[in-house]
C-alpha cells in the first residue's frame, strides 16, 4: 500500500520564493539567527529560509520546530505552506494551506 505524501513549502527569507521542504536535505541555523537549507541537488545550492536579525533571533532550536512542524503536516490532506513569522516576543513557524 502506498501513501500519498503532501507537498510542504517553505518560504523563504524574502518572502518572493518557496522551497519544497522534501528538496532539503540539511538546516543551519547560525548565531545571528539566520537559518539556511542546502538543497538536495549536485551544486549543493543553498537557501535562506529566515535572514538573521540583532533585533529579536529565534530560539536556537528554531530549525528543529520546523522539521517537526514538516512532519506534523505530512498527516494532512493537500499542500502546505510553512513560513516563519515574529509575533510579539517570539518566534513561530505557521502553516496555511496552498
Amino acid at each position: 500500500m502506498s501513501k500519498t505524501v503532501p507537498e510542504v513549502w517553505i518560504e523563504t527569507g524574502g518572502g518572493h520564493d518557496m522551497v519544497r521542504a522534501d528538496a532539503i536535505v540539511m538546516l543551519r541555523l547560525d548565531e545571528t539567527g539566520r537559518l539556511t537549507a542546502q538543497l538536495r541537488d549536485d551544486a549543493k545550492v543553498s537557501v535562506t529560509l529566515l535572514k538573521g536579525s540583532s533585533g529579536s533571533p529565534p530560539p536556537d532550536d528554531f530549525h528543529r520546530q520546523l522539521l517537526r512542524a514538516v512532519a506534523e503536516l505530512s498527516d494532512t490532506s493537500g499542500a502546505q505552506l510553512v513560513r516563519a513569522r515574529h509575533e510579539g516576543d517570539g518566534w513561530r513557524w505557521v502553516s496555511e494551506p496552498l
